[in-house]
């Protein structure tokens, strides 16, 4: 094993020096830090976790608690995260976090309680009382993904304007007998995003002057093949055809898109179709969409965890901070016929 005090003889510099060039805390010149990282490399010196966390009183790993481990959007903000703590020297430790009462009890009681990590992330998830008392007793800083909430500094995305913004779309292209794609109720909890969008897309509609119809809802699992089964019912059964779809996801949105075409509707000419995401197929289908860049959620709150581990701001100080959406334009929308 290569010593740090091998680096400082080669790179002509003292081992406080190097640990402070390689850790990224502490004034070291640019020079100096060249000359530590080249030498570094020559010799295939690579700083001890164990030895960093005795020196700083830091782990350099960040637990991150998630409700899915399979699901497009979840892994999209993962790869965020992994991407900005890695490019800081931090590892991540990955808590999948679901609704079994045991297993949620042995996370916050057991795994996070072994002090291997400087702080938690957790996404799209609403932690009980107990849970998030748990998390102030472990006295650790935590960044949430999600709804809004007071007790924790939260990155937070306004689903409702972000499905009026989807549905004014469609309103604005003429579309009058517009369907909704949603949720069923076993997949709407934490923040309750599918109410929540249909709660957007309802209010916009209705400030159109156009009340929404129960027989263009359908709910489906925020899946492709979900999207796929709800389009096929709402565009197979009898009487009223809605003239566009808005679906509370891309991937539903793509399956709604997948299952028109093999109906023999035309997109967009005779049938629009628009989710939210921004997925990374949604070019490849043309699928338009309101991106909430997930990857980038994942990259800000990051950037927030390891502020807040450098300086820790009292919690009543710690601002709500609202996720950035914007409208992705492409051809599965058009103007309605006539």
């Amino acid at each position: 094993m290569v010593s740090i005090d091998e680096v400082a003889r080669l790179a002509g510099v003292s081992t406080a020096t190097v640990s402070r060039a390689l850790s990224g805390r502490g004034h070291v010149s640019a020079t100096a830090k060249m000359r530590v990282e080249d030498a570094a490399k020559s010799l295939g010196y690579v700083v001890s976790a164990s030895a960093s966390s005795l020196a700083s009183g830091r782990r350099r790993n960040i637990g991150v608690l998630v409700p899915f481990l399979d699901r497009w959007f979840f892994s999209t903000v993962l790869s965020g995260i992994s991407t900005s703590l890695m490019r800081r020297g931090y590892d991540i430790t990955l808590y999948s976090l679901t609704n079994d009462a045991a297993e949620r009890h042995a996370i916050f009681e057991t795994f996070l309680r072994r002090q291997r990590v400087d702080g938690v992330i957790a996404i799209s998830l609403e932690l009980g009382e107990d849970e998030l008392e748990r998390l102030r007793q472990l006295d650790l800083p935590v960044i949430a993904i999600g709804g809004p909430s007071p007790r924790l500094d939260t990155l937070t995305m306004d689903d409702v304007a972000v499905a009026r913004l989807a549905t004014e779309h469609l309103l604005a292209l003429g579309h009058r007998d517009i369907a909704h794609i949603g949720a069923s109720p076993e997949f709407d909890v934490d923040f309750h995003v599918p109410t929540q969008r249909r709660q957007g897309f309802e209010q916009a509609l209705a400030d159109a002057g156009f009340p929404a119809r129960p027989a263009l809802y359908e709910p489906a699992d925020f899946t492709i093949e979900g999207g796929f089964r709800a389009a096929k019912q709402l565009l197979g059964r009898p009487g009223e055809r809605p003239t566009a779809i808005f679906a509370a996801s891309d991937e539903m949105a793509i399956g709604a898109l997948l299952a028109a075409r093999e109906l023999g509707y035309r997109v967009p000419e005779d049938l629009s179709i628009i989710g939210i995401d921004g997925h990374e197929l949604g070019e490849f289908f043309r699928l338009s969409t309101v991106d909430q860049f997930p990857l980038g959620q994942g990259e800000r709150a990051a950037d927030a965890i390891l502020a807040e581990i450098d300086a820790v701001a009292p919690i009543e100080e710690r601002p709500s901070r609202r996720l950035p959406y914007e409208l992705i334009v492409r051809g599965s929308t058009a103007r309605a016929a006539g």
